[in-house]
């Protein structure tokens, strides 16, 4: 089971005019992004796809400085944020789980690659196919 202090942010602080986004969590960890990197991560409909249908982000588009410029930034409940770009675009809602489980810092990034090599290897033993999201 996953500690939920690891999905909750203490502290939220958009720097707009340096392009950043940074939490802190509820286990001292600290997650920042820059505007390019967030905006790739946008999870709505329109960028990630819809009913087996790609996003326009899987066309792998060259982003315009005001579709990484951040205008805005809103909380969504107590379970994600909601930016606003620069180009008007304001439908993804960032949960926190999502920001922490994408975290760019070299401690995350590594832990990530360590599971997804460990899960690779759970597929190689057997001569199964693994199944990325949660088991065989």
């Amino acid at each position: 089971m996953q500690d939920p202090n690891r999905t909750r942010p203490v502290r939220i602080d958009a720097d707009r005019q340096a392009g950043t986004v940074s939490l802190e969590w509820a286990d001292d960890h600290r997650t920042t992004f820059d505007t390019v990197t967030l905006r790739w991560l946008c999870p709505c409909a329109y960028c990630r796809g819809e009913a087996g249908q790609p996003g326009w982000l899987d066309s792998n588009p060259s982003l315009t400085p005001d579709q990484t410029r951040l205008v805005d930034m809103a909380l969504v409940g107590s379970y994600a944020i909601q930016p606003t770009w620069g180009d008007g675009h304001a439908t993804g809602f960032y949960t926190f789980h999502l920001l922490r489980a994408q975290c760019p810092c070299p401690v995350c990034a590594d832990e990530r690659a360590r599971r997804h090599e460990d899960h690779a290897e759970i597929g190689a033993e057997d001569g199964s196919t693994p199944h990325w999201h949660g088991g065989q």
